[in-house]
């Protein structure tokens, strides 16, 4: 028997999921609108507005498919019942790199992360490296790049 994976996530992010999901079903109908005007002006093969409705119907069903499966399987975690001292998901990271210079990450889900807000998924290869590191530990990261090295200084539940 399979079993589902479960999906972490803040509820941020979840909300923000079911926000897309109701704008989308907003959306649907209206498709289903474009599609019958454009099937009413006759020979569809040739018909560029007809498969332009239909294209970006597919794309609505796929994507509402695709959220309510995310929402189906979404653990909503809130980073402020926990505690500890390692870092887990929703945990506060706050790094030191080879400069000294601080940076700071929270680890998120992979639908809320965004690296340009401080935000990276636990899936990310910083995330994987991060999780389960205390404070004053190192960290490698191996990106495009080439291989990065972090100080865990801080991790903060907020």
């Amino acid at each position: 028997m399979a079993t589902v994976e479960k999906m972490p996530m803040l509820a941020e992010g979840y909300d923000k999921l079911n926000a897309e999901l109701k704008r989308l079903k907003i959306e649907r109908p209206q498709i289903v609108d474009a599609i019958e005007e454009a099937r009413a002006h006759g020979d569809l093969s040739e018909n560029a507005e007809y498969h332009a409705a239909k294209e970006r119907q597919g794309q609505i069903e796929a994507s509402i498919a695709d959220i309510e499966d995310k929402l189906s399987r979404a653990q909503i975690i809130d980073p402020r019942d926990l505690s500890g001292d390692k870092v887990v998901f929703g945990a506060t990271v706050t790094l030191r790199d080879e400069d000294e210079k601080a940076i700071k990450y929270q680890i998120v889900g992979q639908t809320e992360a965004d690296a340009n807000k401080g935000r990276i998924s636990y899936n990310s290869p910083l995330g994987r490296a991060l999780i389960g590191r205390k404070v004053d530990e190192e960290v490698e990261v191996s990106v495009p790049a080439g291989d990065r090295y972090y100080l865990v200084s801080r991790i903060e539940f907020i």
